[in-house]
C-alpha cells in the first residue's frame, strides 16, 4: 500500500489526464493540488473522480469544473476518497499546469 505521493503529472493542455488509479482491493483517502505554473496566463481546470479515463459526459463525476486558476494560482481539494478502480482525472486549458495527489491507500481484504 502506498502512502505519501500517489500520482503527479505536468498536464498537457486540452487533454484528460489520468493522474492516479486506485489499485484492486484497495480504497484511497487523498488530497489533490493543482498549480498553474504560468506567470502570465489564466488556466481553467476540471477534476473528476471517474470510472474511466474519460469522465462521464453527463458531468456527475466532476468535483470541479472550469475553475479559473490565475497565474501562480493553486486549487486544492482535501478529504477525497475513491474505491478500487476509480481514476483521478484532471483536465486543463493551460500548458503549464501541474497536479499532485497525495494520501494513503488501505486494503479492503
Amino acid at each position: 500500500m502506498a502512502t505519501g505521493l500517489l500520482g503527479q503529472a505536468a498536464l498537457a493542455a486540452i487533454t484528460n489526464t489520468s493522474v492516479y488509479t486506485v489499485p484492486p482491493n484497495t480504497f484511497a483517502v487523498f488530497s489533490v493540488c493543482v498549480l498553474n505554473r504560468s506567470t502570465t496566463a489564466t488556466a481553467t481546470v476540471r477534476i473528476a473522480l471517474a470510472a474511466l479515463a474519460t469522465p462521464d459526459a453527463g458531468g456527475k463525476e466532476y468535483i470541479e469544473y472550469d475553475v479559473s486558476l490565475d497565474p501562480g494560482g493553486v486549487l486544492e481539494r482535501t478529504g477525497l476518497m475513491m474505491n478500487a478502480g476509480k481514476i483521478l482525472v484532471v483536465y486543463t486549458s493551460g500548458s503549464q499546469v501541474s497536479v499532485n495527489a497525495y494520501g494513503i491507500e488501505t486494503s479492503t481484504v
